[in-house]
């Protein structure tokens, strides 16, 4: 595959999840491969000054109406987290080392973090309920802590943090095709007019 999606993620945006669901099918359509990068949404607002949507209360609203319908119109299942905003640093610090670990293992996590999140909701800043979302996919909860706190983990995702700063990301989903910056899971059609030229 010479063509190439990156996609800037964190569990913590309900725009990412839609992203999650729709980017395959893009891909798939462009036989293009995606490349995930995992980061801290909250680094990459405190970097930028951008807040969440959430923080505003009409947008709040609003967002429950835009996102049940961008879930109808792809077809996914969608279940605002009622522990919203959940802290994602552990979660995000898993997706890094899972990464380490191979695609298997990845793929595996991505699939449950984000139906913990926003199919089948629950309070992940809460370590039992982490733990029975992980033991249900297969991963072990105590080597699973031991990933996170690992040094390199740590600084990996800082690093990816870091570098989406540095290219002028404000927020997640974010994708590259190329040079080519897009924001927003609604931007999906332009990530395809990219991929087609």
């Amino acid at each position: 595959m010479s063509k190439q999606i990156e996609f800037f993620y964190d569990f913590g945006s309900p725009y990412t999840y839609l992203a999650y669901h729709q980017l395959p099918v893009v891909a798939a359509r462009h036989n293009a491969e995606i490349i995930w990068r995992p980061v801290l949404l909250g680094g990459i607002f405190q970097a930028t000054g951008n807040h969440s949507p959430a923080e505003i209360p009409l947008k709040a609203v609003h967002s429950q109406v835009d996102l049940k319908r961008w879930a109808d119109k792809y077809g996914v299942s969608f279940a605002m987290n009622p522990y919203f905003p959940i802290n994602t640093l552990t979660l995000m610090r898993g997706a890094t080392g899972m990464q380490l670990r191979g695609k298997k293992e990845f793929d595996a996590y991505n699939a449950a973090i984000f139906s913990a999140m926003f199919e089948q909701p629950k309070n992940l800043n809460d370590p039992a309920q982490l733990a029975a979302v992980l033991g249900a996919a297969g991963f072990d909860a105590a080597d699973f802590i031991a990933m996170v706190g690992n040094p390199e983990v740590k600084e990996l995702l800082k690093t990816n943090t870091a570098q989406a700063v540095q290219r002028q990301l404000f927020g997640v989903p974010s994708f590259f095709v190329g040079d080519e910056f897009f924001w927003g899971q609604d931007r999906l059609d332009f990530v395809e007019e990219a991929l087609a030229k």
